[in-house]
């Protein structure tokens, strides 16, 4: 390790750019086959595949080899995952070796191995058409504020992401120093009385795209326009941001599974919400409070699915104490995570009917980041049950604009389709019932509010069909099992299940 990063300094260290040599290394540890001239074997065969994911000029090696020099050596490692390189059996872990940087001492793990949340840096905005840069450097110390008030995000600090103001960038190389698994840039054009706006969301490890976008606006008001682009570019992010790690932690091997990979692993099927999802996310959240005892956000969603068992399996008192259990555990742990919160404060509601502490539990994690579209869409169904029907619909369209494209927005769909059923909107109700479906077609509840809705708009035969669409999705579904929910006062419900009645759906 000492030659190769000795010989990288001497082909490309402070020489001209036309002097450079750049050469890429890969290494890795293990039997040999020497026959003559030749060396041949797996290992050979290893380290030719991890030199091709080394930048020209960089040092690539298998976990092996880190694990060995990191007991000996001060050097730079950053983790890229498990990879599956050509003509190799198993995937091999592989690090880029920071090759500024050796000493004799134990090596430092890069920010994104010590620590299990996904890491951000968020880079100063080319700006076209100012004379000066106030607008870009405000937008974007505006972004890094909101990105940091997301509590499951390591966002680097302004100080660090603008020592690169004004350079010509490699995002890899960017992300290797600053220790970061994604980086954020764009610019900003400003041509007459508007503005364009244009941001990317770059993977650190291979440069790829994860999200890309533009966004528009005039210069009437320009802290106005500078909030309202904060807040969209920051509600595309966080959701990008969070499939790309279920991603990255579907495709570890199991054997290499941490907590947050398992917390990561049950976030799509505790979005679902369907029996067969709740069932896997239960499996998945299990191993990781396994882990981590203390892991509060992961003991939030185990409430979460063990309410939607509850209420949709059967009314087990074993999955309503197992609820209130996690719960419990994620109220008393945190005090300043809004997804923790919210999702724990949403199942009191829900459980246990106590909206007061529900909402005390919303209003905090509001408090803490106004901007947490699970939040809100969490506050929009609590508020709704409370009657508290000009707040719900607040809180719904607030998480609708702050995250487009969140999993979770059925929920504000939902919320604002019994706001209008129990207004007699029914034609609305029926608009947000079809929007939420599309986002998640397999909520029974979804579909028996559109059934609903249906019958009281006069809409029969449609509601005849949405009531045979429910039935092949849920077979035992029950009016009764619906109602028994009581999430709000009977009345409301008596005016679901007399209309549910009308669609020839069982008692």
């Amino acid at each position: 390790m000492r030659c190769r990063i000795a010989a990288q300094n001497d082909l490309c260290g402070d020489l001209r750019e036309d002097e450079r040599f750049e050469i890429r290394i890969g290494i890795s540890l293990g039997e040999v086959i020497v026959e003559g001239e030749d060396r041949y074997g797996d290992e050979v065969n290893v380290a030719a595949r991890l030199q091709e994911l080394a930048e020209p000029g960089g040092i690539c090696i298998s976990s092996k080899v880190a694990n060995e020099v990191r007991k000996r050596l001060d050097i730079g490692l950053q983790w890229l995952g498990e990879k599956r390189l050509k003509n190799i059996s198993e995937p091999i872990g592989a690090y880029y070796v920071d090759v500024d940087q050796l000493t004799d001492r134990p090596a430092q793990l890069g920010i994104s191995n010590t620590t299990c949340k996904p890491s951000i840096a968020v880079l100063p905005f080319t700006s076209i058409g100012f004379d000066e840069d106030y607008f870009s450097d405000g937008l974007v110390d505006d972004i890094i504020t909101a990105l940091s008030k997301n509590s499951s995000l390591f966002v680097v600090a302004k100080n660090s992401s603008f020592t690169y103001k004004g350079q010509v960038i490699d995002i890899r190389k960017v992300a290797r120093e600053l220790g970061v698994r994604y980086v954020l840039e764009g610019s900003i054009r400003k041509a007459n009385d508007r503005l364009r706006i244009t941001g990317q969301l770059v993977s650190g490890v291979s440069a790829t795209h994860i999200w890309a976008d533009k966004f528009e606006g005039g210069l009437e008001d320009i802290f106005d326009l500078q909030d309202r682009l904060t807040d969209s570019i920051v509600g595309a992010i966080i959701p990008s941001v969070q499939r790309a790690e279920i991603e990255r932690a579907r495709l570890k091997r199991p054997e290499s599974l941490d907590a947050y990979d398992f917390y990561l692993r049950a976030l799509p099927h505790a979005f679902a919400n369907t029996p067969t999802d709740t069932d896997q996310a239960i499996l998945h959240l299990a191993e990781a409070v396994r882990l981590d005892p203390d892991y509060a956000v992961a003991h939030a969603y185990s409430a979460w699915c063990y309410e939607q068992r509850f209420l949709r399996g059967g009314y087990h008192t074993a999955d309503r104490e197992r609820a209130l259990f996690h719960a419990n555990v994620a109220l008393n742990q945190v005090h300043d995570d809004p997804q923790a919160l919210s999702i724990a404060g949403f199942v009191y509601s829900t459980i246990t009917h106590d909206n007061d502490t529900a909402m005390r539990a919303l209003e905090r994690a509001l408090e803490f980041n106004s901007n947490s579209a699970i939040a809100n869409n969490f506050a929009a169904m609590v508020a709704m049950f409370c009657e508290h029907f000009d707040r719900a619909v607040e809180y719904a369209h607030r998480a609708i604009q702050l995250s487009p494209f969140d999993p979770l927005n059925y929920h504000a769909h939902l919320a604002l389709s019994w706001v209008c059923f129990f207004r007699a909107e029914y034609k609305e109700a029926i608009y947000w019932s079809e929007t939420a479906l599309r986002s998640n077609a397999g909520f029974t509840i979804l579909h028996a509010t559109l059934i609903a809705s249906q019958v009281n708009a006069g809409h029969l035969q449609s509601a005849l069909a949405s009531a045979r669409r429910l039935l092949d999705i849920a077979p035992t579904w029950t009016i009764g099992g619906f109602a028994q929910m009581r999430v709000v006062r009977p009345e409301l419900m008596d005016q679901f299940s007399s209309a549910l009645r009308q669609s020839g759906l069982p008692e």
